[in-house]
């Protein structure tokens, strides 16, 4: 086996793909993105990389504020529509049937029908090059109560997500292990003691004639 050289490249695969919508109520727009991540757990931050030609860069520069909607299978074919085409055509929740409804925290829509709606300031705005990056503050999170348990924990994976990988989309297969799992220890288990054989003719045998010697 050996390695082919590449030049360099944004090969860093799977990603997500994340619906961002951006606006206000009366002028909303939608935005797919597959550059964003967490940076920082406290505060919580995140960001996405847009390209300054883009519909919705100056929306979320001038407000300041955008939505991180997640994505399931059955929101792939809306978020694939998002990314393809532009809002200055048209209104991507109406031509979609997706649902806007202000943000808690933000004046930006989120998307309804999306389990986990990430609602951002932005904070700092980053030029890279192709795109620029805006970093932002998460100031609230929507999630669903469909997919939560009688614990209130949050189970995303019954929504079935998705990601992106070189010019595809993909659902999210089989749980491998939970964090941690490599160093956990296994549940000691006490050793089972073997059962008695049971004696066989011969054995009883000898036994009767050592009992006979003895008396």
């Amino acid at each position: 086996m050996g390695k082919d050289i590449w030049k360099p490249g944004t090969v860093i695969y799977p990603v997500p793909a994340v619906m961002v919508s951006c606006g206000d109520m009366e002028n909303k727009n939608i935005i797919t993105v597959a550059w964003t991540g967490t940076i920082n757990s406290d505060p919580a931050m995140t960001y996405v990389s847009i390209r300054p030609s883009r519909h919705s860069y100056n929306i979320i520069k001038e407000k300041g504020e955008f939505v991180i909607n997640l994505v399931t299978e059955k929101l792939a074919y809306a978020c694939d529509f998002c990314g393809v085409r532009s809002g200055r055509d048209m209104d991507k929740f109406e031509v979609m049937n997706l649902t806007a409804k202000k943000g808690e925290k933000v004046d930006a829509p989120i998307i309804y029908e999306s389990p986990v709606n990430i609602e951002c300031k932005v904070k700092q705005i980053i030029p890279l090059g192709t795109h620029d990056m805006f970093l932002a503050e998460v100031v609230s999170v929507q999630v669903s109560d469909e997919f939560l348990d009688e614990t209130g924990k949050f189970h995303f994976d019954k929504a079935k997500p998705i990601c992106y990988s070189h010019g595809a989309y993909y659902g999210l297969g089989k749980k491998l292990g939970t964090f941690g799992y490599s160093v956990k220890k296994k549940e000691e288990t006490k050793p089972v003691k073997a059962a008695k054989k049971p004696a066989s003719k011969k054995d009883k045998s000898k036994s009767s004639k050592k009992k006979a010697k003895k008396k």
